[in-house]
């Protein structure tokens, strides 16, 4: 099952990782929302994710574009 934990939250998954987020009423910064500024960069503690678009942004290995990105199983993320 895709889940993302953030801030010791269990967030249900309902589109892009920045999308769930805002459902569950956290705010993320953002600017773009395509993967091209980097503003909603992400730190992943644990896990994987796919890119629902190739980011353009520029993302470090233990990083993740909230916008473009949903998880696969459970994802640790925190800011910045």
């Amino acid at each position: 099952m895709n889940t993302i934990r953030y801030d010791g939250q269990l967030i249900p998954v309902n589109g892009t990782i920045l999308q769930s987020l805002e459902k569950a009423s956290i705010k993320v910064e953002s600017h773009c929302r395509a993967g091209f500024c980097g503003a909603c960069r992400l730190k992943a503690k644990k896990g994987k994710v796919t890119y629902v678009t190739e980011p353009l942004g520029f993302v470090d290995d233990d990083e993740v574009l909230a916008c473009c990105s949903v998880p696969q199983g459970e994802v640790e993320i925190t800011t910045q």
